[in-house]
Order: structure tokens, then sequence, then C-alpha cells
């Protein structure tokens, strides 16, 4: 596909937030969620995400959705499927095991779920609290509601939580 014009440097994705400056970002899934979701946005979406130099879409979505579209454009992807509901530690662990890694590797990431919301929410809170950047899960909360402008929920809570009971980083 080749975009000309003002096209040609893609747009943001709905609701795109910086988590750490450059480094990770958080946004609804590239094209949309489910009943809004449009194939021309998505690829415009995916233009500007390597534009920007982001080096990997983390999806969090439970379906393979999107991961195609990111091989079309030789962007690299990994999927962790975050479930609706129930004990996700294990899989929290090793995204947030990933995350470092990447991160530390100075990878520029965008993590998205379906859309902007609790569930995402959670996850960002909970890597936040489990990776030692903010020091409980009171501060990581406030800190991840204020980013996206609204309260999280109890579900989003709830895998803050999770990620407490997952304990500490390795060492």
């Amino acid at each position: 596909m080749t975009v000309k014009g003002k096209w040609a440097a893609g747009i943001p994705p709905r609701n795109f937030t910086w988590v750490v400056k450059d480094h990770l970002a958080v946004s609804e899934r590239p094209g949309g969620f489910a009943p809004n979701h449009r194939r021309v946005r998505r690829q415009e979406e995916i233009i500007w995400l390597r534009v920007q130099g982001f080096n990997r879409v983390v999806s969090l979505l439970p379906s393979p959705h999107n991961l195609a579209a990111y091989d079309e454009v030789d962007l690299a992807w990994t999927h962790f499927p975050l479930g609706p509901g129930g004990d996700v530690r294990d899989v929290l662990v090793e995204l947030y095991r990933q995350l470092d890694g990447w991160l530390g590797a100075g990878e520029r990431l965008l993590l998205h779920q379906e859309e902007l919301g609790d569930r995402i929410m959670g996850v960002v809170g909970g890597y936040l609290l489990w990776s030692g950047r903010l020091p409980g899960g009171p501060q990581s909360i406030s800190f991840v509601e204020r980013l996206v402008g609204h309260q999280m929920g109890s579900q989003g809570r709830d895998l803050v939580a999770q990620a407490v009971a997952a304990g500490p980083p390795p060492a």
C-alpha cells in the first residue's frame, strides 16, 4: 500500500496515551473496537506507529484480531490473551517480565486491548507497581486514572491486586 500526502504519516490510535514517555504507550485497538472497527483506519494507525518508531505492539485481546495486519508491515507483535475474568496472575507475570525486558532493551511499545478501559488500566497499574516504578496499589491506581482521565473500576483494581499477589520482579 502506498500512501501519499498528509496521510503518509498516518493517524494516532484512539485514546493513545504515554505511560512511560517515549517507551510505553496504551491505546484502544488500532482500527477501533469491534462494532466500529475500520480496516482503513487500522492501516492509517499502524502507519503512524511505524512512523513514530514503535518496535512492538502488545495485544491483550482474547482473540488474534489485528495480528496479521502487523505482519503485513513487518511490525513485531506479541499476544497475551487476557480473557474477561478469572485468575490471570500467570499471564500477568509473563507479560510484566517481557515488558521489563523490552523496555530494558530500549524498545518502544504499544499495549492495547479492545478499548482503553478497566482491563488495560489494571494491567498498566499492576505493571507500574510490580516493576517498582510506583510504591503501592493506591498510587498506581491514581496515576493510571490521571493518565487516562477516568476512574478505574473494580475489574481494573482486581488486576492491580493480582499483580501484587504475583510478587516482585526477579532480582
